[in-house]
């Protein structure tokens, strides 16, 4: 083995180019995973693009990919065995996976399937689909609720999914961009809102008379986050799920909030639950053939096409959902 890896490294807002770095050593209840793919979440765009969670750029190479699979290589005196085949879920202010190789805790990786038809980039899907899972799991009986979705991203579309699942009666979906709804309808969705803000509201209104029992903020934008409060009924749940795009504070219109006794919360922790319970969840669902992913990979690019890849996953053209990276 070399001793110099390939990686993604952000340089300043927006500006991804390939390094070369040394491949790490893993500390103490560390392994040493080859990585084989990884992900680009909306969440790495909030960081790459807008600077959330960053004090200073160039970035760390290799950051902030949170969404991989690949292969230990080193155990390094865990529980783990070289030649596993893992999901690797770390916490998102400490992940690398835009790199060739990772050293990170055991407890973010999930050996995968021994025996399984599915590809891995649909396998890979279990950490957001994950994620998801992990955050519905505060949420009250959904037998017979109306649910709104705000944004048909890879992670809304999986909310779809999961509420559904969940016994959800109907679940509306908002967003504009006309590809991605229409394959919301595969994930659940029962009605579709091609507008956004003001006419979206009022299309929710029209359909739900006082608003939805539970509404999920799957964008992370200042003002999808009011909106939120908006589009639920009195009484209702809201989801605030997607990250926002930088750590500047966001305007919060309490009075609405007060007035309509509103229950919310923004679900962070999926990476420490116990035995990561809900990515294996996600795995067994993508495994089992329950939920499909061929709608959602959609495009995949060499990590050498790192700047490629980036500026896909921002355009949000020809039909992109999720955009895989691959190591080789």
């Amino acid at each position: 083995m070399t001793h110099s890896m390939l990686a993604m490294q952000a340089l300043d807002k927006g500006d991804v180019r390939l390094t070369e770095v040394p491949i790490p050593t893993p500390e103490d209840g560390q392994a040493l995973v080859k990585m084989e793919l990884a992900s680009i979440c909306g969440s790495d765009l909030h960081i790459v693009d807008y600077g959330w969670l960053v004090e200073e750029y160039p970035l760390r190479p290799g950051y902030p990919g949170h969404e991989g699979i690949g292969t230990v290589v080193d155990a390094n005196g865990t529980a783990l065995h070289n030649g596993d085949r893992v999901l690797v879920t770390p916490a998102i202010w400490d992940s690398l996976c835009f790199a060739e190789y990772q050293a990170l805790g055991a407890n973010f990786l999930t050996v995968l399937p021994e025996a399984s038809d599915q590809q891995p980039d649909h396998l890979l899907m279990a950490q957001q689909l994950g994620t998801v899972i992990f955050g519905a799991k505060r949420l009250p009986n959904l037998l017979g609720q109306t649910c709104v979705v705000m944004g048909q991203g890879s992670a809304g579309l999986f909310w779809n999914f999961v509420l559904k699942h969940l016994g959800a009666d109907r679940v509306i979906a908002i967003e504009p961009i006309s590809h991605r709804l229409e394959v919301g309808a595969g994930f659940g969705s029962d009605y579709r809102i091609g507008e956004t803000f003001d006419a979206a509201t009022r299309a929710v209104l029209d359909l739900t008379g006082e608003g939805a029992d539970v509404v999920v903020e799957a964008i992370g934008t200042k003002e999808t986050h009011g909106q939120a409060m908006d589009l639920v009924r009195p009484d209702g749940q809201i989801v605030w799920f997607g990250v926002p795009q930088s750590a500047e504070s966001i305007p919060f219109d309490f009075d609405t909030f007060f007035r309509k006794r509103i229950a919310a919360y923004s679900p962070l922790g999926a990476q420490d639950e116990l035995e990561l319970s809900s990515f294996r969840q996600a795995l067994r669902w993508i495994n089992d053939g329950l939920i499909d992913m061929t709608e959602i990979v959609t495009h995949s690019f060499p990590l050498p096409r790192i700047d490629e890849a980036f500026s896909a996953a921002r355009k949000r053209e020809d039909g992109a959902v999720k955009i895989v990276v691959t190591m080789r």
